[in-house]
């Protein structure tokens, strides 16, 4: 559970989340002709899916690639620059809390998925993050391609939740389908190591050593990781 704060790194605060998730939904002009149009993610969970497929594929992608898939059709008309780089700031302090997680504790990593309460019962709700991991994938979508099925599978299962699969996990019983959603977050986190390898092969993965302030950043930028997924 994220903590509230006014930190500057590590994991947003439930109020940070909070302003991101409303800037999301509501920077889109209400009299904006948005039928047929890309609205881009418009919910912190979708945006948490989306940067988990981009911390954990096959290759490392620059803003200038991913922040258009935010967007969709629909970028902000930013009051100022310091709107942007708040916004952006929190965007990156997540996206570098996902890929941190996963590079030194792979088994905390916990998704963000929506949940919904009828009657007294919280039940968590998965094609939004999948969805956005999808739309993740569909940036580098030639070069998602496993050599082995048991990884191919991995992905399957998270794309199972989406309307590309024609939502193809809903069609289960109901135990077998909390059994693959309470699957995802391993199966994210085993996508990411499979992916890490293939872009370090001659380097062991320690997914839970610490990493020094000085040493290579494990995201494989080749930055030291003070001046990378740190902050």
């Amino acid at each position: 559970m994220h903590k509230t704060g006014d930190s500057t790194q590590g994991p947003l605060s439930d109020e940070e989340l909070g302003l991101l998730g409303d800037f999301l939904l509501y920077r889109i002009d209400d009299h904006a002709e948005t039928m047929g149009r890309d609205e881009g993610i418009i919910c912190v969970s979708k945006l948490d899916g989306y940067f988990t497929a981009i911390v954990s594929g096959p290759v490392m992608l620059p803003p200038s690639i991913w922040l258009p898939g935010i967007w969709g059709e629909f970028e902000p008309n930013w009051e100022s620059e310091d709107a942007l780089t708040a916004i952006f700031s929190l965007m990156m302090r997540h996206m570098n809390d996902i890929s941190s997680t996963l590079m030194t504790s792979p088994e905390q990593f916990t998704p963000v998925f929506k949940v919904s309460n009828m009657d007294g019962e919280e039940n968590e709700i998965v094609d939004e993050w999948c969805e956005g991991y999808l739309r993740g994938v569909h940036l580098t979508t030639d070069l998602w391609q496993f050599e082995d099925d048991d990884s191919a599978n991995l992905l399957g299962l998270i794309l199972a939740f989406t309307e590309q699969a024609d939502f193809f996990g809903h069609k289960f019983e109901e135990a077998d389908r909390t059994q693959m959603t309470d699957t995802i977050p391993a199966a994210a986190a085993l996508i990411h190591r499979y992916w890490l390898e293939q872009r370090m092969p001659d380097q062991p993965i320690h997914p839970s050593r610490k990493v020094g302030r000085n040493d290579p950043c494990p995201c494989g930028s080749g930055k030291k990781y003070k001046k990378c997924c740190l902050h």
